[in-house]
């Protein structure tokens, strides 16, 4: 379908990095685009002022709506694209639809312009690892993959220079997938499905279909790769028309990639392929051998040739934030797991290390049960060190389970840790919450642990 937005007004929703590429594109393409925000502009800076700067070379008009929303600009244009931190359940969507003014997702206004192959990969964790790692795949067998979506790029932004020949390997959020219509990547992953963001959904069935629209524009000419170690994910082969590879850590499936004798298996249509040995990996815990699995997979489905996945799994080292070494003092490591934002989360994090581990905790809760955690911090776990307004929940919740301490910062927190811990020892940041009640983004939390732990060397 020819897409055109040539004198037409487009509402951009949200102002950060997803709503400022979409806005660029659709200038670049003669619309008429109105910016808005809840947030002030001195918030959204330095993106606003570069936009501005770039808008000045185009035809297209761009009006800025920051510190409040304003219904009557939901429905006075002719199209809505909605970044993925914003809920869709917002009634100025609402609105929009009333007036019959359609809501997209960047992903969406992406797609119908994107030249080149997608495969697209979600689920609850494991998301940036099996992406980075799927790309870092497929360049290692010298085809021209780029990582995208959630993982920092959006993928509009690629979109004016996108060829044929070009394979995206999306990071997708259940939040990002509410709001796809025609959006269909030719290889789809979903990792696992456990509670998260149950603080914007209705329940957890409402968190799985909006996951499980991943594959809902699939054909019987494409692939859905899923988890056959999670009963949820495994459950949906029945209702997916794409063609189905599974893989598996715990046994043998029909069709996919599996462990056996030590080595990672693909079985396919003409037998079994040894890939590489289980230690050619370098990252930490059964979870990360979830992600390899699915990333070979995903590698393998998009061209790239089994004997070339060997080598360029011994290269990857992980992702930042995510169950990352960052030193090793007096015999004790400290590990970065930031990203662990669920309780799922920090349950593989805390399977990682055999035991005498000083758990970092807390932060926003997202109406998280905690107390799945507990079994596993009375085994494995020395001291909790809590921080955040989720601080008092997890103390009640974890009461009991091992020694339990507040701190007043991630700082504080890191000194505690270091102060109990013995050689042997390992201390891990796992937060089992949200960041924003004390750092912009878990990445700005993983900074702040990183560069306490650095200054701890250097004494």
């Amino acid at each position: 379908m020819n897409y055109s937005y040539s004198r037409k007004t487009v509402l951009v929703a949200g102002a950060g990095r997803s709503g400022i590429a979409s806005a660029r594109f659709l200038l670049g393409r003669g619309a008429r685009v109105i910016l808005s925000d809840s947030k002030r502009r001195e918030a959204l800076e330095p993106g606003v002022s570069e936009l501005l700067e770039y808008a000045a070379g185009f035809s297209g008009q761009l009006i800025l709506e920051f510190g409040g929303n304003r219904a009557e600009s939901f429905v006075k244009g002719d199209l809505v694209v909605v970044s993925p931190g914003i809920p869709l359940s917002s009634p100025f969507f609402e609105i929009s639809r009333k007036a019959g003014v359609p809501v997209i997702a960047e992903i969406e206004l992406a797609y119908r312009h994107l030249k080149g192959k997608i495969i697209g990969i979600t689920g609850s964790n494991g998301k940036t690892t099996t992406t980075t790692l799927t790309a870092e795949l497929l360049s290692g067998a010298g085809l021209k993959a780029r990582s995208a979506g959630n993982i920092g790029t959006p993928l509009v932004q690629f979109v004016e220079e996108s060829t044929p020949d070009d394979i995206y390997v999306v990071e997708l959020s259940s939040f990002q997938l509410e709001a796809i219509s025609a959006f269909r990547p030719f290889a789809a992953a979903l990792l696992n499905l456990t509670p998260d963001h149950m603080d914007r959904y209705g329940g957890f069935e409402d968190y799985s279909a909006a996951k499980a629209r991943i594959f809902m524009n699939q054909t019987s000419d494409d692939f859905a790769i899923l988890n056959a170690d999670d009963p949820r994910t495994a459950a949906m082969t029945a209702s997916i028309s794409a063609g189905t590879l599974l893989f598996c850590r715990t046994g043998e499936v029909t069709a996919g990639a599996f462990v056996r004798n030590g080595s990672v298996i693909f079985r396919g249509g003409e037998g079994d392929v040894e890939l590489f040995p289980i230690d050619a990996m370098h990252v930490r815990g059964v979870h990360h051998l979830e992600n390899v699995l699915a990333a070979s997979l995903l590698a393998l489905v998009a061209g790239a040739p089994p004997e070339s996945l060997e080598a360029n799994i011994r290269k990857f080292n992980g992702v930042e934030h995510r169950l990352e070494y960052v030193a090793s003092i007096g015999g004790v490591e400290y590990y970065n797991d930031s990203k662990a934002t669920n309780v799922d989360a920090v349950i593989k994090a805390l399977e990682a290390f055999a035991g005498g581990i000083h758990l970092i905790a807390g932060g926003r809760d997202k109406d998280s049960d905690f107390a799945a955690l507990r079994p596993l911090v009375e085994k494995r776990v020395r001291q909790v060190i809590l921080i955040g307004e989720a601080a008092e929940k997890m103390r009640i919740t974890l009461s009991g389970s091992a020694k339990i301490r507040n701190a007043v910062s991630l700082p504080e927190a890191v000194a505690f840790g270091r102060a109990e811990a013995e050689p042997g020892d390992v201390v891990l940041l796992a937060p089992a919450c949200a960041s924003f009640d004390m750092f912009e983004n878990y990445e700005h939390r993983g900074r702040v642990f990183k560069e306490t732990v650095q200054a701890f060397e250097k004494v």
